[in-house]
């Protein structure tokens, strides 16, 4: 039976974080103390130092030999559980809603709570030392946070990493080789300043060189092709020039090296910040006049380039090469290819020479009116107002247009994709080098091996190290909670997904998950207040961790914002009705 005496404890606990959280988020939002930028460096410190010396300082703590693997197999039960769920339902449904996008973002509020700061105090101070007062590690509430922790710094945030990286990859990969072209893909090398397929403000761009000389261009019929991922040109002139010159070279065309072309998306309305774009009636048949005069001296110099296997760069004047196979890839604001009568005909708008050109620009105005000028937005320096439709811009890495191709009529995407090797392989690439990158990796690794020799030898870290540690693991938890109150405090809104979503949000944070949680414990064989430590524990608020990669990848970010912030807000009488209900 829950005392009063027991609740005053568990406040006790919980109630001084909160008070950290309510003073930052005041010296910002009533106060004015801190700016955005003083923010930012708190917040920096707190993910470079502040965190990771507080983790370190737990699992070093931690006894791994005395770890109690019924509680974690019950932990991993849950998630894997809901991994299957997620999948299954994703194949039996016919809509996109339960598609990649989504089952990430189910699986990171179902599964993956605070555990790390909010976790070990409040779960502490509602069950103390452990089920009835032993002090057996295996079943003290807070070493069962700190193992949890363990792996979820070390498996499921790692997991979570890669299917945002696959994620991003298939994005890229569709984006830049279109129509079956991926299939040919053998390799990719990324470069070494390339530390995530994120989109982002950096656009990426893929290079296609072929493996055996006389490969077709296309890469899909019977060549075979080595494809190197690297900033794009734009990005580098953006972070070398002014804001105003850079702005102008980032709306320059990016060429293929796959096609000879510059390829343009119809960007979808599902991107979260469309962005208008120049190009519009005329600029369609200035590229195309351009592309049937300077079927000279600059195509034969781009043929040269690209025999050689090196990208022709993009010029202040975009000019299509004069080559056969060249087409220009035009997507409709649905996120899937055009009819292929609007395709067809617009295929082959580059095709023709200089003593066809009457007949190309014929065809592209065809295809052009076939396909419906309604459908493109005109910005506002062109040839109207600015309509709330989609928008035509140049593709980059940061596109989504293509996550979800038009399939074959039995489910299947038609777009084909590299082999399943070299997917891998490239992601894994990308995950490793976020992780060396993240101070987390460190502290959670190295902190398991210290325990390790510690607890199988005895050994004590000297003196002076220790406290060199505790100076800032000490400052770690009552930081973290203040830079949860500085986020909150610099967004617009508590709720940003809108009610309906939040209140989805809310429901598979502390329903659904302590739920599935429950029936994997009961089914690994979790009695008593273990069992009731699990079902807690689901019931925190939503991690930290989840919403920095949904931001970083932008999957749904509104949605993680509002779990963290509202679910911070309601967690304490949530997990309070929750440790009362269970003690009854």
């Amino acid at each position: 039976m829950i005392t009063a005496l027991d609740l005053y404890h568990v406040l006790t606990a919980v109630v001084p974080l909160y008070v950290a959280m309510t003073l930052a988020y005041g010296s910002v939002r009533w106060w004015r103390i801190f700016t955005p930028d003083q923010c930012s460096g708190i917040n920096r410190f707190v993910a470079l130092f502040a965190v990771p010396l507080l983790s370190f300082h737990f699992i070093s703590t931690n006894n791994p030999f005395t770890m109690n693997l019924r509680f974690l197999v019950a932990d991993t039960l849950q998630k894997l559980a809901v991994l299957f769920l997620l999948f299954l339902a994703s194949r039996l449904s016919s809509s996109h809603f339960l598609g990649l996008d989504w089952s990430i973002t189910l699986f990171s509020l179902s599964t993956l709570p605070n555990t790390l700061v909010m976790g070990i105090p409040l779960l502490r101070g509602m069950y103390g030392g452990g089920a009835a007062s032993s002090s057996s590690a295996s079943t003290d509430a807070g070493t069962l946070m700190v193992q949890v922790v363990v792996l979820q710094c070390i498996i499921w945030y790692t997991l979570m990493l890669f299917l945002f990286e696959y994620r991003a990859a298939r994005a890229l990969v569709l984006d830049q080789f279109p129509d079956g072209a991926a299939a040919s893909i053998v390799s990719f090398r990324v470069d070494s300043d390339v530390v995530s397929l994120a989109r982002g403000e950096i656009e990426l761009e893929a290079d296609a060189v072929p493996v055996a000389a006389g490969a077709s261009s296309r890469g899909g019929d019977t060549g075979r092709v080595r494809v190197t991922v690297r900033k794009s040109t734009s990005s580098r002139s953006e972070a070398a020039c002014s804001h105003s010159h850079s702005h102008s070279q980032s709306m320059q065309p990016r060429v293929s090296n796959l096609s000879g072309v510059e390829i343009y998306s119809l960007q979808s309305s599902r991107n979260p910040t469309p962005r208008g774009s120049s190009f519009n009636h005329a600029d369609f048949f200035n590229i195309v006049g351009a592309g049937a005069k300077g079927g000279g001296a600059a195509a034969a110099g781009d043929e040269e380039k690209g025999a050689g296997g090196h990208s022709p760069q993009p010029q202040a004047v975009a000019v299509a090469a004069k080559r056969k196979d060249l087409h220009m890839l035009v997507w409709s604001s649905s996120a899937s290819p055009v009819s292929e009568r609007a395709a067809g005909a617009a295929v082959h708008v580059f095709g023709a020479g200089a003593d066809d050109h009457a007949d190309v620009l014929a065809k592209g105005t065809q295809a052009y009116d076939e396909y419906g000028r309604d459908d493109f937005s005109r910005t506002k320096n062109g040839n109207g107002a600015d309509k709330g439709g989609p928008t035509l811009s140049k593709l980059g890495s940061n596109s989504t247009a293509q996550l979800y191709p038009k399939d074959d009529g039995e489910g299947r995407p038609a777009a084909a994709m590299p082999p399943a090797s070299v997917m891998t392989r490239l992601i894994l690439i990308m995950v490793w080098r976020k992780l060396i990158r993240n101070p987390n990796t460190y502290s959670s690794l190295i902190g398991v091996i210290w325990s390790l020799v510690s607890y199988r030898w005895g050994i004590q870290m000297p003196a002076i190290i220790a406290r060199s540690i505790s100076i800032l693991s000490d400052a770690g938890l009552g930081m973290a909670m203040f830079s949860l109150g500085l986020f909150m405090a610099l967004q617009p809104r508590i709720i940003a997904c809108g009610n309906k979503f939040a209140a989805i949000a809310m429901a598979v944070r502390f329903l659904a998950g302590p739920a599935v949680m429950a029936a994997a414990s009961i089914a690994i064989g979790l009695r008593g207040v273990l069992l009731h430590i699990a079902i807690v524990q689901a019931a925190l608020p939503q991690g930290i961790v989840p919403f920095v990669f949904a931001k970083e990848y932008n999957v749904h970010p509104d949605i993680l914002s509002t779990a963290v912030i509202f679910g911070m807000l309601i967690a304490l009488p949530i997990t309070l009705v929750y440790y009362i209900l269970l003690g009854l």
